[in-house]
Parts: C-alpha cells; sequence; structure tokens
C-alpha cells in the first residue's frame, strides 16, 4: 500500500499488513508529522468490461481495431522508505560543526588581509614623495587628504628679506634655502623672485642661479640674491623655481 504525508504530501510504499484494524500512527521521515493511518480495506471485486466486438471493416479501408486499456498514469513523487512507527520517532541528525582549524584558518586569513591594508597605508603616507615624483597625478590625491607632496623633489625654504641701504641706495636682499626631499640627487634649477604690489600685479622679476648645479638626497644649500633700487610701490614678494615658459 501506498501512504501520503498530510502535511508534506511525500508518498512512502508500506506494506499492508503491518496495518491491522483499526490502523495505528505513523510518523513522516521527512518532515516529522504524526497521523492516523487507517486499515486498508479489501479491494473490491473486479468486474470485467465486456468485449465489443468490431464491426467489420468497411470495404477499402485498412484501420485496425483499437487496443484497449491504457497504462495507469505514473506519479512523479518520490516513493521513500515506509514511514517510521510512532514510538521510534528519531531526532533529526544535527549539522556538523566547523572544525577548529578551519575557523582558525579564516581567522588568519583576516588577520593577514587587515596587516595588509595597514602596510600598504603606511608605506603610502611614509614613501609619498617618492611616489609622487614617479605618479605625479597622486599629488593631488595626497592634496586632498592634506598630506601636500613636492612632485619637483626639491623645495625652497627659509624664505626672508630684508631691505638695506648701499651707497645712499636702498638694496632688496632675498635669503632662503634649497633642500632635496627625494631620495635621489636632483639638478638644482634658477630661482625666480618677484616684486608684487598690493593688488598682487607683478611690478618686477628677476632669475638667479643658486650656485649649486645639483643636490644629493636631502641635501640643502643656502642662497642670497640683491636688488638695487626695487620698485617703491613693492609691498609683497614671491620666490619660487623658474618654469621653462616663464618671461626673462
Amino acid at each position: 500500500m501506498i501512504l501520503t504525508c498530510p502535511s508534506c504530501r511525500t508518498r512512502y510504499q508500506a506494506d499492508g499488513a503491518h496495518f491491522v484494524a483499526p490502523g495505528r500512527n505513523v510518523r513522516c521521515a521527512k518532515c516529522g508529522h504524526v497521523w492516523f493511518q487507517a486499515a486498508p480495506t479489501p479491494d473490491a471485486e473486479f468486474e470485467p468490461e465486456p468485449i465489443i466486438t468490431p464491426a467489420a471493416p468497411v470495404h477499402g479501408s485498412s484501420v485496425a481495431p483499437v487496443a484497449a486499456a491504457a497504462a495507469p498514469e505514473a506519479s512523479s513523487a518520490p516513493l521513500g522508505a515506509g514511514p517510521a512507527a510512532e514510538d521510534s520517532i528519531s531526532a533529526p541528525a544535527e549539522r556538523p560543526r566547523r572544525s577548529g582549524g578551519a575557523r582558525f584558518a579564516q581567522s588568519a586569513g583576516w588577520a593577514a588581509l587587515i596587516f595588509l591594508i595597514a602596510a600598504i597605508g603606511w608605506a603610502s603616507v611614509q614613501y609619498r614623495q617618492t611616489i609622487a615624483s614617479l605618479w605625479p597625478q597622486s599629488a593631488s590625491l595626497y592634496a586632498a587628504v592634506g598630506l601636500p607632496v613636492n612632485v619637483r623633489g626639491i623645495q625652497l625654504t627659509n624664505i626672508s628679506y630684508q631691505q638695506e641701504y648701499q651707497d645712499g641706495q636702498p638694496v632688496l636682499s632675498v635669503t632662503g634655502k634649497v633642500v632635496n626631499v627625494s631620495n635621489r640627487e636632483l639638478p638644482v634649477p634658477e630661482i625666480r623672485v618677484m616684486l608684487l604690489d598690493d593688488a598682487k600685479h607683478e611690478l618686477y622679476h628677476w632669475n638667479f642661479d643658486a650656485g649649486i648645479p645639483t643636490l644629493k638626497p636631502g641635501g640643502e644649500s643656502t642662497f642670497v640674491t640683491r636688488l638695487s633700487s626695487p620698485p617703491p610701490e613693492a609691498r609683497n614678494l614671491n620666490v619660487r623655481f623658474a618654469e621653462s615658459g616663464d618671461a626673462r
């Protein structure tokens, strides 16, 4: 006999001899539902259908008599083992627990990833000057996070000026220092001094040689330049390295 679980509709093949009247409780091995299964009833007496004699074929016709009975439709539901009796219900199997080695490997992988990210971040800050010199486009990224870098690798520091008088003539004296902040030897370009008025309009400029052709990594050199009779309207001073497109 075939039993069908009322809850999940799973079907089972069972021996009807185990179900004496009036029946017994059974449990679904798939979903655990328990129901009362009545004993099977005796099969009803089968009455054969009368055999119909086919009519004589029409002259010239080749139609054969139709075969009778069709096979019963097969069920698409799987037939498993018979359902367990109510007094033999078993607890569902527990999922296998993850081993300690797998948990340790996962934790170690996360720790290594965090360490790698931290190391990359530290190196990108510590060696930002070298990175910017090799990849100038990164300078804008460093500036955006408050870590400006010098793409040229060489910079001007300690800029100061004072006005003196020599033979009754005013002389503007500008001093400073050139520093190589990169990790390689670099040439020292010319330095440009610009005098500006209150509206920041340029009144006068001049270029001069710093007096040293190259600087080694971390090296520095002081410079001084003088201008006799500077414009009296000059109120601001700008000192930078000369560019190739600057007018002389």
